[in-house]
């Protein structure tokens, strides 16, 4: 759910008042340095935009996004570049994947694709605590060119072809995000295999489920997974004869049940390169058409059993054509650094995107991301570091954690160096609201920040779950470079909308990209109507040749997709939005976040917990409310550091486990919660008036939230229920 939006910029929270002389000072320093240095830069920049007929950005901001094309409140909306067709392609004829990479490989041959970092040494690193934590220090990015990569592709698909994989047979792939994965999605584009994506942190009863309903033969995986998941289900997925392991080592796969075959992604290439010198491979490669299954994207389940999205290649062209309109000068000279999952819509998205621009592509992992990162050597280099990437796509949990961790540093600094910090963040805020930049600021303040992720970002995008306006403001300034905010699903390709990159506005998701037109559908048993004012307000619809194809065997599910008298296909996406004058969306609502208390209140607990968020105490918090009661209650990962320190001011003693199932300890942090929510503007219905603190984080692994960290809710009930009995008056 997106905050609302701030008419205004946020400010940064301040302990002690500015002392005006300083602020005098710094304003004056900050003026003569702009005059000096880049007034006639800028002097040049604005004739040279005038004559482009650009206008400054703040100009550009508050340009019209998107129009009603019928003229009526509900729409639909398209983009201002759209308002007469769709666009569903990137270059006339290359209108399936397997052309794409083929496209980019002809025209980039040389140029740098797929990078992965080589590791020069491995140990184990023991904590106070007794842990054991494994540590990486890791070399150079080495690069496999376009050509390479296509060539390793093709090789390997038609390897896949000699193990007995057909085309129009599903494939599924079940490994981490690296450059393996990408090779074998092309092998698998290119032999027309349809691709069954699943979740690397998947449980075994969703991965049994995901392999058994697409009846798949082949897998390709990775030795850690293998080991560690795939093993243990093998007996439970009776079709399956052969798993290709992207690992070079071991070679041998000994102690496997009778008529499961183990290879090595090596020797499924070799085979392939048999084939292709005895000619096999230009009279058996079945090239596949616009209308085919690329893939079958299994979610990651925030309700329920994972549903496979059949997705075909003219829907995933259409997506990617429309998100590369909203990123400016995309070109070879940009890096993307690849560390989300590539089962993730927003993840293979955005890799596909800079494949068809010639973008290299690093790869990365939340753990070796940054030089802090967990599994980085202390005194060794994380990727961003070694990569500098240019571009990168993160969800918004990965950038509150860099958000809090900067204003934490910021607490610790001495009075003058926060004192300065905090002169240079809001000068820039208002430059920034004006459409200017500040070059002194940028070099002398935030140059350090900057440099967490490479010290090169020039775009961010943000997708996958709602940015609070704190943290997308704290990204604009620290990282000068703007974010992107988009909306969309798997059922849509990951498009829908993104803002514009000069927008700076909080709280919105953009308007329609030029592959796909908006709706707004009254609901009324949530008061939400096209007819509202100052805004259109209505279950947010999306139609475009980006809507995928429906579920898998899942016909029941089908009923959120139609199509309309004209043949477009349309998603019901369940998401409550209003759409502003200058034809942006803002996602105001959930339906099924939607619940009625006793009183005959409505609360919406994803707006409830997207303002606590904020609050520096609160890691990750889940609001709950049935209808029967009258309250809503939250559990609540709390923030250690916080939560330390507020022991400590409330003389509360024991262990992290001890202070988390303290009642005294939970009244404090209630207390805390409530003026934030106070402060926040929540209505008092809606604020938690009982809460349980969690020791342990919720991530991926722990099934309580997906791999874009959005919760599920029905698992975080089902763990909580003693405490939701208890906070109830239960027991």
């Amino acid at each position: 759910l997106s905050p609302r939006t701030h008419t205004h910029p946020v400010r940064m929270k301040l302990k002690e008042d500015l002392n005006p002389v300083l602020l005098l000072l710094f304003q004056v320093t900050v003026w003569l340095y702009s005059v000096l240095a880049f007034l006639p830069s800028y002097l040049f920049s604005s004739v040279s935009e005038s004559d482009a007929g650009l206008g400054s950005e703040q100009e550009r901001a508050q340009r019209l996004k998107a129009q009603s094309v019928t003229g009526r409140p509900a729409g639909p909306y398209r983009a201002m570049g759209a308002t007469k067709r769709l666009v569903s392609s990137l270059h006339p004829g290359v209108d399936t994947l397997d052309k794409v990479f083929e496209d980019a490989s002809r025209r980039f041959p040389d140029r740098d694709c797929l990078g992965t970092r080589e590791v020069v040494m491995e140990e184990d690193e023991r904590q106070n605590n007794g842990k054991v934590f494994k540590k990486v220090i890791l070399g150079q990015y080495r690069w496999l060119s376009y050509a390479e990569t296509h060539k390793a592709a093709a090789r390997f698909g038609s390897g896949l072809a000699a193990l007995g994989q057909r085309a129009h047979n599903n494939i599924a792939i079940f490994c981490e995000t690296r450059a393996e994965w990408v090779i074998a999605a092309q092998a698998c584009f290119m032999q027309n295999f349809p691709l069954v994506t699943l979740y690397s942190t998947l449980g075994g009863p969703a991965i049994t489920h995901g392999l058994n309903e697409t009846e798949v033969s082949h897998i390709i995986t990775s030795r850690e997974l293998l080991e560690t998941r795939l093993k243990f289900i093998l007996l439970e997925v009776p079709r399956l004869q052969h798993i290709i392991v992207v690992d070079d080592t071991p070679t041998k796969w000994p102690g496997y049940p009778r008529g499961i075959s183990v290879h090595n992604m090596a020797t499924v290439q070799e085979l392939g390169t048999k084939l292709e010198n005895g000619n096999v491979l230009s009279r058996g490669r079945k090239q596949p058409m616009p209308s085919d299954i690329a893939v079958i994207m299994y979610t990651s389940g925030s309700t329920g059993v994972p549903k496979g999205v059949m997705i075909s290649h003219s829907n995933i062209i259409a997506g990617i054509t429309g998100m590369a309109e909203r990123i400016p000068n995309l070109g070879e000279n940009d890096t993307y650094i690849g560390y989300l999952p590539l089962a993730h819509v927003l993840e293979l998205s955005a890799e596909l995107v800079c494949v068809a621009h010639g973008c290299r592509i690093g790869y990365s992992s939340p753990q070796t991301l940054a030089d802090q990162s967990t599994k980085i050597k202390k005194g060794s280099k994380g990727d961003t570091s070694v990569l500098q990437p240019t571009l990168m796509a993160a969800v918004p949990e990965i950038m509150d954690r860099i958000y809090k961790n900067v204003m934490t540093k910021v607490e610790e600094m001495s009075s003058a160096q926060r004192t300065l910090f905090t002169l240079a963040y809001n000068y820039k805020l208002e430059q920034l609201s004006q459409g200017r930049s500040t070059p002194l600021c940028d070099n002398l303040v935030f140059k350090k920040v900057r440099s967490l992720l490479g010290g090169k970002t020039r775009v961010l995008l943000s997708g996958g779950a709602p940015l609070s306006a704190a943290t997308q403001r704290f990204m604009n300034v620290c990282f000068c470079c703007p974010v992107g905010q988009g909306y969309g699903l798997t059922e849509t390709c990951g498009a829908g909308t993104i803002s514009e990159m000069w927008d700076y506005s909080t709280g919105r998701v953009g308007g329609p990209l030029i592959c796909s037109e908006i709706k707004l559908k009254d609901w009324v048993e949530g008061g939400y109507h096209s007819t509202d004012t100052p805004n259109p307000q209505g279950e947010i619809l999306i139609g475009g040749p980006n809507v995928t194809m429906g579920y898998y065997k899942n016909e029941a599910k089908n009923q959120d997709f139609f199509v309309d008298d004209n043949g477009q296909r349309w998603f019901c996406t369940g998401d409550i939005g209003e759409v502003h004058p200058d034809g942006c969306l803002k996602i105001i609502d959930r339906k099924k976040d939607l619940v009625k208390l006793q009183a005959g209140e409505y609360v919406s607990l994803g707006k409830v917990e997207a303002m606590l968020k904020n609050c520096p105490l609160i890691d990750n918090i889940c609001a709950y409310a049935n209808s029967e009661e009258m309250y809503v209650i939250g559990f609540v990962v709390p923030n250690q550091k916080h939560l330390l320190s507020l022991a400590e001011q409330y003389c509360i003693r024991g262990s992290w486990e001890e202070l988390c199932n303290n009642a005294a300890m939970e009244g404090v942090v209630l207390q805390v919660i409530t003026e934030a929510a106070l402060s926040a503007q929540l209505e008092r219905f809606e604020i938690p008036r009982k809460i349980r603190l969690s020791p342990d984080p919720w991530t991926p692994e722990t099934g309580l939230v997906t791999d874009a960290f959005k919760l599920k809710r029905q698992q975080l009930k089902s763990k909580y229920q003693d405490d939701i009995e208890r906070m109830y008056g239960g027991k």
